[in-house]
């Protein structure tokens, strides 16, 4: 008899849709807009205003999806067309208006009004500072997309409790005497305090990879991804740097790779002393340069997350160390089609987790604006 064994086909990684992500959070927030729905303080919807000032088709695309699931979850949603987005009637020859026109006004109309509580800019418009001032137009108490200084600030900084009335200072979360959240047993927020918002596509990607089983809930609620190695392709300043910060401030390795350089982001990096190596650990994340190439951060990284907004771009899959874990977060597919040959996961959207990470920080800016409200009433009574 031979002793030879009969060779089977190499089984293919699994292929994850993000709609069984997206509906572990739906209940949650279908029961928080119930909740604000039926306060006296409110008696309504909770409403979000999306402000479209170009004539970009996946902006577009975006916005439509976001109005559908608004819709079907409860929260009214009014899009606020300006500029290019303008549509003409029917036989009408004039011109629309150009890209971004009306976005400044629109914002700051948004800021104001006491009946909108939440609002989102679809970006690009202009791009670089003129798109980052507009960001920073958008008050944080409304900010569903958290791309404020002050999100972005605790973000880096990881803090991550914050008192809802620093969001009115003028002044950073550093002078007003918060600092980085040490590891601990539990996410709940110390009294007086609440969760600080964080990017909704960041803070999505980081719920997917809790799902697929990278984050190790047996360590502390901080550091839950240590023993991780994480490649990040894009450094953007909307996905990819503040994904790389996230990750790292949860412990995790992570290599963030752009055209023109590779940075490791890391709360325990190695140092030299004068004995030898050593390790240190950081409240935060630290940033160093990488002398790592692409492949070699690939075949070292435990997760590859690639954001690159190309067609072209693919990440090969030869490359890719066995059994990793793949997220595609740009509209365009960044993988190989035979990325499951290696990958023993492959996520290739996470836009409707995203919808749900906007439409919760939707819910927690209520929350927000309510006990702002309760702490001016109290110090009004008190005069």
């Amino acid at each position: 008899m031979s002793s030879e064994t009969t060779s089977t086909p190499v089984p293919v990684g699994k292929l994850l849709k993000a709609d069984s992500i997206a509906s572990i959070y739906r209940a949650d927030i279908e029961a928080s807009i119930k909740a604000f729905a039926s306060s006296p303080s409110h008696s309504r919807k909770p409403k979000l205003v999306g402000i479209l000032a170009t004539d970009s088709k996946p902006s577009e695309m975006y916005a439509e999806f976001t109005r559908k699931t608004c819709e079907d979850i409860g929260v009214e949603f009014v899009l606020k067309r300006v500029g290019a987005a303008v549509k003409k009637e029917e036989g009408d020859a004039g011109s629309v208006g150009s890209n971004g026109e009306g976005v400044e006004l629109a914002i700051i109309e948004a800021n104001e009004d006491v009946g909108v509580d939440g609002m989102m800019v679809y970006y690009p418009i202009f791009g670089g500072l003129q798109d980052h001032y507009l960001q920073q137009l958008v008050s944080p108490y409304k900010d569903v997309e958290g791309l404020n200084i002050k999100f972005h600030f605790n973000l880096y900084h990881n803090i991550r409790f914050i008192k809802p009335q620093s969001l009115a200072s003028a002044t950073s979360s550093a002078l007003t005497g918060a600092s980085p959240t040490a590891p601990t047993n539990s996410d709940i927020p110390p009294e007086g305090t609440i969760k600080s918002i964080l990017p909704c596509t960041p803070l999505a990607i980081v719920k997917c990879l809790e799902f697929m089983g990278v984050y190790n809930i047996l360590l502390p609620y901080g550091d839950r991804a240590y023993g991780r190695t994480v490649t990040v392709i894009n450094r953007s300043e909307v996905v990819g740097r503040p994904l790389a910060a996230l990750l790292s401030n949860d412990g995790a390795r992570v290599f963030s790779v752009d055209i023109d350089s590779v940075q490791e982001y890391n709360k325990r990096p190695a140092s030299s002393t004068p004995t030898g190596p050593s390790r240190l650990y950081y409240p935060r994340h630290v940033v160093n340069s990488s002398s790592n190439t692409l492949e070699q951060c690939l075949a070292l990284s435990d997760v590859v997350i690639s954001a690159v907004p190309s067609a072209s771009y693919k990440v090969d899959t030869g490359a890719l160390k066995d059994g990793c874990i793949c997220v595609n977060v740009s509209s365009e597919k960044n993988f190989e089609k035979d990325v499951r040959e290696k990958a023993s996961l492959y996520l290739p959207s996470v836009g409707k987790v995203t919808i749900m990470m906007l439409l919760r920080n939707l819910m927690r800016l209520t929350n927000y604006q309510d006990i702002l409200k309760q702490e001016t009433s109290k110090s009004n009574e008190q005069q």
